[in-house]
């Protein structure tokens, strides 16, 4: 396995894969590795000859006040974790390779990133397109390969990536979760250990909305929304940020349920906000 810092050197490398004729997995991280990660190299290491990790915490996806200062940085954690799964390279740059000196561009996809998270966090997804952007301009992979658990995140990428021409397929793989439902995160290692036993209330409250859709047959997204608020509220350490339900493309907001939709919330749990969702199919 072979660490790269510079993007002169991965982009070198890209060519020559190019040339070859191989095709190239892409696993972008902020680092902090963990269970759902693996799934996403082991899926690229399925279905590529070659897997690249990049670990790189983006400060532009950060906002004021937010947990870029105290993001988890453990890069020979991640090397052990990376190198055991197989993973061929590992581009780690600098904030000063990434966004030298005089940097000005960013990538904004309009509309998508203004609803949901992109409400209580400005400017989050103009960050993260903005890199996941760069990262495919050096690379040159022929799949992306993101989680589930930041869906909006994903649906934004795939906006970006057919709006910009990019030749690259983007594949949302499964939430993993830990035996009580909770959605493998990094940031789930802020939470206290009472934060951590309150956690799952997310995971739940998703199953009660799934009960009233799939068994109970209910459409009405309001009573839905309202069942999981009183759900979540039951833990005193839990705070609402949102809980919507939508359509899964279009993120936009529905009154009635009918065929697939998308339910999720962001919570603060303490002082971590953590985020899930469920693809839930109703009646026609």
């Amino acid at each position: 396995m072979k660490i790269i810092k510079t993007v002169s050197q991965m982009r070198k490398l890209s060519l020559k894969w190019i040339r070859q004729g191989k095709s190239v997995g892409l696993i972008s991280t902020m680092g902090a590795l963990h269970k759902g990660h693996r799934s996403l190299i082991k899926q690229s290491r399925e279905e590529n000859d070659i897997s690249v990790l990049s670990i790189f915490v983006n400060p532009v996806q950060f906002g004021q006040g937010e947990d870029y200062k105290k993001y988890p940085r453990c890069l020979q954690k991640d090397k052990r974790l990376a190198e055991k799964e197989g993973v061929e390279i590992i581009f780690a740059p600098s904030v000063e390779e990434m966004y030298p000196q005089g940097y000005l561009t960013f990538v904004n996809v309009e509309n998508l990133s203004s609803v949901l998270c992109g409400n209580s966090r400005a400017g989050h997804f103009k960050g993260v397109c903005t890199v996941v952007n760069k990262l495919f301009n050096i690379i040159k992979p022929t799949r992306a390969y993101f989680g589930q658990k930041d869906y909006q995140q994903l649906k934004i990428i795939e906006r970006m990536t057919k709006d910009l021409n990019l030749n690259v397929a983007v594949i949302m793989m499964p939430i993993v979760r830990e035996e009580n439902g909770l959605a493998i995160s990094s940031r789930n290692s802020y939470l206290s250990g009472e934060e951590r036993r309150q956690a799952p209330v997310l995971f739940n409250a998703l199953k009660k909305a799934e009960e009233m859709i799939r068994v109970k047959k209910e459409t009405d997204s309001a009573y839905i929304i309202n069942q999981m608020e009183h759900k979540v509220r039951s833990q005193s350490k839990a705070k609402i940020d949102y809980i919507k339900i939508c359509e899964p493309e279009s993120l936009k907001e529905i009154e009635k349920i009918s065929g697939e939709v998308l339910v999720l919330l962001a919570v603060w749990i303490g002082k971590t906000r953590l985020i899930d969702n469920f693809l839930i199919k109703g009646d026609e």
